[in-house]
């Protein structure tokens, strides 16, 4: 796959797989972080990285970060737009506005400026590829967790309007909606869970996984498969799609 791939957010987690199995099939990938060390780390791990520095909260950073991966990627075919962050766990009475805020000005304004700056490039790339990481909050609602939900929902409809506008420059907008994935994060949720509560970090995970059909946490792998699948010729005529991979969850 000889495509050039910016990943946002990909010095760790989700975004780090992604990046890797980008690399992995033959791309030339840049990706950008807030966290230098996690860059510096993900860079001595992945020959051939290509990084930057950004805060997705912030829009000159956000400028200066795409056209730094144009110049060092040569273009831009494919955008992963995976940069995000949780936000608060509250009833909606109690959420903070300025906590409100930050997650949309990072996880929804700062996709749609990414996504905006990568657009002529895309276009030039006469094949460009849009992937937009929404979450299973986004299909389902997320009781306590509103701003990340609705952050979740508005990208879905973002995509489909990225789909549908730039379709005629033959460019693919999706997204993905994960489930719970596997890795230190939701481990430290189930063990502060099993503390919380007295029950075993057995009982924990059976609890969690009573909401879908295949009792098991999303491989992140799987996810950045499923991510080279999109942005491949293989997923020529797929756009404008929601593609959840998440066990066949029923609800969050």
């Amino acid at each position: 796959m000889s495509r050039k791939v910016l990943v946002t957010a990909g010095a760790s987690g989700i975004g780090k797989h992604i990046a890797a199995a980008f690399i992995r099939a033959g791309a030339d990938v840049y990706t950008c972080d807030i966290n230098a060390e996690a860059l510096k780390s993900a860079a001595a791990e992945l020959k051939g990285l290509k990084t930057g520095i950004c805060n997705v909260g912030d829009r000159a950073q956000i400028e200066r970060m795409v056209a730094d991966a144009a110049r060092e990627l040569g273009g831009i075919d494919v955008l992963v737009n995976n940069a995000g962050v949780s936000g608060p766990t509250a009833p909606v009475q109690d959420v903070d506005p300025d906590q409100w805020e930050q997650v949309l000005k990072v996880d929804l304004t700062g996709t749609f400026i990414v996504t905006k700056n990568a657009i002529p490039h895309l276009i030039r790339s006469g094949n460009g590829v849009i992937i937009n990481m929404s979450s299973a909050a986004g299909r389902f609602g997320y009781p306590n967790r509103s701003p990340y939900s609705t952050v979740k929902w508005g990208l879905i409809g973002f995509t489909k309007t990225l789909s549908m506008e730039l379709g005629e420059h033959n460019i693919r907008a999706n997204a993905i909606l994960p489930g719970a994935v596997d890795g230190e994060r939701i481990q430290r949720v189930f063990e502060g869970r099993a503390k919380a509560t007295g029950k075993s970090l057995d009982e924990i995970k059976a609890i969690a996984m009573e909401n879908q059909s295949i009792k098991r946490l999303v491989d992140p792998d799987d996810i950045a498969a499923l991510a080279v699948f999109l942005a491949s010729d293989a997923a020529k005529s797929i756009s404008g799609q929601t593609l959840p991979i998440d066990a066949d969850m029923q609800r969050n």
